[in-house]
């Protein structure tokens, strides 16, 4: 018989009744009955009853083994009587009778239990991950992981994507966060950089012959965290094809996503392909956003003309300075109480939108509120026409300069979904946005920079570029979103050298500075460069979907906390002087402490994917 174990805790079934057999594995819980011990025994796969008498000698030592140790029994399995079933148990019909207990490894007492479902802090769960990683759910949720990136490497290799590996230890790059960066100690003074996606790397394999790569890529970028986004670590499925057109990397990905969704979706459903393309300034005007929700059935609507000269004072002057007005639909809101409308006004307060106006079409065909009030009736008839609106609903509104009524519609049309509780639920909802702007304006300098990836190719090419206004100019860069989520970006990439040298011209980088940068994939261009695209769908968000958990922290076996400290291992540490001196290092403690606004007011990618 094999030392620790003839079966998995799991698979014990009434088949079994009369067999002695052997299981190894964690004391999950105990229950004294005064002459019978029962003690469930965990291993990764489940959980497996085990009884043993008072009169037995092995009675104290198994008494006494705390929760969590390690331990290995022997016995022969019986069958539970009727009414001692467990039928949330697969091996609820069965238990072991104990004839041999060994104690392999003693646990002390708990920080934290592991059974049942305590909540404890993340400072408890983290700094103990390895038993945070025990309980039920967690542990489900990594096992998941690892079948959803099985299920992904299958569906990619059918395909025929060839999975390689890119480099860690890299060159610093400009186009994104901040980079983490690695000292060299054969180089002094110089550093190496943690890539923040191996973004030039596979571009360059499609230059040196390759016609379909993808790995499940390790990425490094020095970002706060948010719920969506794990600080410092994550991983993408990064993926390129060569001659592909932005058709091509769709028609690759899409099977892909949709399958693995399907596979691992328990019940709910996902939307069928091909993905709806939206084009980003459709997104913008109908969703506030380029990661729309398509689970909220909410459109919005742009008004200004039916403002623009109005008696609505307030908008009509701010549309003369060059304010729209967006309108949200809130159906069925027509009879809820005044609470209902003040709530949502004071809440656009909050947000800094100045409040939100709205005009109520009630179920005998009258209107009002307070725009109704000061709109002719001309007016207020074909705003609700436009908008969609029918007896018995709400239209709310907001006037701001572009960007500002573009985000906070967005913002309203998902509080005013969730008041109204008409988000669709059970389903995964995926889009495809396309048609992103190559350029936008900084506010804040006025200087034209890229809105998404550098290296993508402008539709139109170099008479794009020198007859266009920048800020009209659109590129072959996408956004692939499900549920409101970005699961990735990507582009068909700009080949060509000269397209490339204006292009950043453009965003004010000089060929001096394109070469310094980008002088490995530049001139990796110039000795002949298939077309290619690809993307980078990020695993954690996958998973942390596929998990319905709402913090990507609980589908990562090691996260770091808020603060991008790792408590299990105590990372980051000081190091001590004489590395410092190997690597030619000297600490400069920074003048003053930087205040979190400060931190986040710092220009950085919150892509997931490129």
């Amino acid at each position: 018989m094999h030392p620790y174990r003839t079966h998995t805790c799991a698979e014990i079934r009434p088949e079994h009744a009369g067999e002695t057999i052997r299981l190894s594995g964690w004391v999950h819980k105990k229950r004294d009955h005064g002459n019978l011990l029962f003690v469930d025994v965990r291993d990764h796969y489940g959980i497996t009853q085990t009884v043993i008498d008072s009169s037995s000698p092995l009675f104290a030592a198994m008494e006494s083994a705390r929760p969590e140790s390690v331990v290995t029994v022997t016995g022969r399995v019986v069958k539970r009587s009727e009414d001692t079933v467990n039928a949330d148990l697969p091996t609820g019909e069965v238990e072991l009778t104990v004839e041999e207990f060994k104690l392999e490894s003693a646990a002390a007492v708990l920080p934290m239990q592991v059974a049942g479902d305590a909540e404890f802090s993340d400072e408890m769960r983290l700094t103990h991950r390895y038993l945070d990683l025990r309980r039920e759910k967690v542990h489900a949720n990594i096992v998941l992981r690892s079948n959803v990136i099985s299920s992904i490497r299958r569906r990619m290799t059918e395909q025929g994507f060839l999975e390689m590996q890119t480099p860690i230890l890299t060159a610093s790059s400009p186009e994104g966060a901040r980079d983490y960066l690695v000292p060299s100690r054969h180089h002094p003074g110089m550093f190496y950089a943690l890539p923040q996606a191996p973004q030039q790397f596979k571009q360059l394999l499609m230059v040196s012959g390759f016609d379909k790569y993808f790995q499940i890529a390790p990425c490094f970028r020095d970002e706060d965290a948010r719920a969506d986004r794990s600080p410092g670590e994550f991983y993408q499925l990064d993926f390129e094809m060569a001659y592909a057109t932005q058709e091509d990397v769709f028609a690759a990905i899409e099977p892909v996503l949709a399958g693995v969704f399907e596979e691992f979706a328990n019940g709910k459903t996902v939307t069928a392909t091909p993905f709806p393309r939206i084009k980003y300034k459709d997104s913008m005007l109908k969703y506030g956003s380029d990661k729309p929700d398509l689970r909220n059935p909410i459109e919005i609507t742009d008004t200004t003309e039916a403002f623009r000269g109005s008696g609505f004072g307030l908008f009509a002057k701010n549309i003369e300075k060059g304010s729209i007005v967006r309108a949200i639909p809130a159906p069925g809101a027509a009879d809820r109480p005044r609470s209902f409308f003040d709530k949502l006004n004071d809440w656009a307060r909050a947000e800094g939108a100045g409040g939100l106006g709205y005009i109520i079409y009630t179920a005998d065909g009258e209107s009002k509120g307070p725009i109704a009030k000061n709109l002719d009736a001309e007016r207020v008839s074909a705003i609700k026409e436009e908008v969609g609106a029918k007896d018995g609903d709400a239209v709310f509104f907001v006037c701001q300069p572009v960007r500002d009524a573009e985000r906070y519609a967005g913002l309203a049309r998902d509080k005013i979904c969730d008041e109204l509780a008409l988000r669709e639920d059970g389903c995964f909802k995926f889009c495809w946005i396309v048609d992103y702007p190559m350029y936008e304006l900084d506010i804040d300098t006025g200087k034209i920079e890229f809105s998404h990836n550098p290296f993508s190719m402008p539709q139109g090419g170099m008479d794009a570029l020198n007859s266009e206004n920048p800020l009209d100019i659109l590129a072959y860069q996408y956004d692939i979103v499900c549920n409101g989520i970005e699961l990735s970006s990507g582009a068909i990439r700009n080949h060509l050298p000269d397209i490339m040298y204006k292009a950043f011209e453009i965003a004010g980088y000089s060929n001096d500075v394109v070469e310094k940068e980008f002088g490995g994939m530049l001139n990796a261009f110039k000795f002949g460069a298939p077309p290619h695209g690809g993307s980078a769908p990020g695993i954690d968000r996958i998973v942390m979907m596929l998990a319905d958990e709402p913090n990507i922290r609980e589908v990562i076996a090691f996260p770091m906390n808020q603060q991008a400290q790792d408590l299990l291992m105590g990372a980051p540490a000081v190091v001590a002087p004489e590395r410092l001196r190997e690597l030619y290092l000297k600490l400069a403690p920074p003048p003053k402490a930087k205040s979190s606004s400060e931190g986040s007011a710092e220009k950085g990618t919150e892509k997931s994917g490129e």
